[in-house]
């Protein structure tokens, strides 16, 4: 009798231990899948000393820090204020979807395409849940995702993959703005039409008037902008690390505690992943001998499979043509899931506020990504270069 009531005992504990195992893969696919990859490719090239040199610590503490200072101003409802004011101006549903997906645009040209999914995608969401419009939610998220990664094409620092083209090729200002310009204005093109076919539904927040505390609103902004100061290498990614982390453990610790720590490993895990792939002797000699036939359209399929900041720098072991590879690795950043790490953000902030929908999410998402891929890459080999 006693053994069969451990074992009845035994049996619970393990079927909730397999529900906490199940619901951690469902919320954390990506990681999982990210980690698997570099575990992987981990047999293939054993670690040494060269693991160290696959990471970029300026991107993983701008993503830190900049999520961290978001958490903080969740948690004022900053945003929830923001989406009223959005309401207010813009009063319909098409006019306000338009807003958020240009103001991530213009973000990415300025802040880098990471930073502005991370400052302008809970935006979107305030806006959409304050109004009692979900239905809309995925596929703003999509077109801000998509404005994001296209959006920073233009400018030398809006991708990062861009500001090692800029620097390793020294490609004048004025020559990559001319290069990327016909791609940038098309992508505009095609954003404002998908858009355009969203309904003119009226807008509405319900609520009492939200006032915001003035000190910490101004120093949130401050902290924001350090963030920001980071991404253009004003000042040492490092200063923002310290000052960050400890303005916020007097001012806010939960902001801490709520940071999506598992999209940072992600980041790790690809770093990981891409560092190795390129150090495998027969994906070097298979994308030598690619390279040589079309950088646009090989570069632009890479991006596809080992996303597009490790197929900048894979790719441009095995090229001069600059223009073509930089075109490539940014219309490029539209497509799979992976094909920017900017769309894993997305992804990340969709599905953990829309359980359950990560299926319908996939299928639109790919459906307009590779919409985009095709229209960009088939202008960019007709007309663009």
């Amino acid at each position: 009798m006693q053994s069969a009531v451990k074992g009845h005992g035994y049996t619970h504990h393990h079927g909730e231990f397999t529900k906490k195992i199940t619901a951690f893969l469902k919320k954390n696919a990506v990681l999982c899948i990210a980690v698997l990859a570099a575990v992987i490719t981990m047999f293939i090239v054993p670690p040494d000393k060269k693991y160290l040199s696959y990471f970029d610590f300026k991107t993983l503490t701008c993503l830190f820090c900049v999520l961290a200072v978001v958490c903080a101003f969740r948690n004022i409802n900053f945003f929830y204020v923001l989406a009223k004011q959005i309401v207010k101006v813009f009063k319909t549903t098409r006019a306000s979807i338009l807003a958020l997906v240009y103001v991530t645009f213009i973000g990415s040209m300025l802040i880098a395409n990471d930073m502005a999914l991370l400052t302008f995608l809970p935006l979107g969401y305030f806006v959409l849940s304050s109004t009692g419009k979900q239905k809309y939610m995925a596929f703003t998220f999509i077109m801000q995702n998509i404005a994001a990664n296209l959006g920073g094409m233009l400018t030398p620092f809006g991708n990062p993959q861009n500001l090692y083209l800029y620097t390793k090729f020294n490609i004048p200002t004025g020559e990559f703005m001319q290069i990327m310009l016909p791609p940038f204005l098309l992508a505009i093109a095609l954003i404002t039409a998908c858009c355009l076919f969203v309904k003119k539904e009226p807008l509405e927040i319900e609520g009492e008037q939200t006032k915001l505390p003035k000190l910490r609103t101004a120093i949130y902004c401050v902290l924001f902008l350090l963030s920001i100061v980071i991404v253009f290498r004003v000042i040492p990614y490092q200063i923002g690390l310290i000052a960050i982390p400890l303005a916020l453990l007097f001012l806010d610790r939960k902001a801490l505690k709520d940071v999506d720590y598992g999209l940072l490993f992600t980041f790790v895990a690809f770093f990981v992943f891409s560092g190795n792939m390129a150090r495998i002797p027969a994906v070097q000699r298979l994308f030598h001998t690619l390279m040589q036939k079309d950088a646009l359209l090989v570069s632009a399929l890479s991006c596809q499979v080992i996303s597009n900041v490790p197929s900048a720098i894979l790719l441009s072991q095995f090229t001069t043509d600059y223009a073509r590879l930089l075109i490539g690795v940014n219309i490029g950043g539209v497509g799979t899931l992976i094909s920017s790490l900017a769309s894993l953000i997305t992804f990340r902030e969709y599905t953990s506020k829309n359980q359950g929908k990560t299926k319908s999410y996939l299928l639109l998402f790919s459906a307009f990504n590779f919409g985009f891929l095709i229209l960009l890459t088939a202008a960019s080999l007709l007309f663009f270069v």
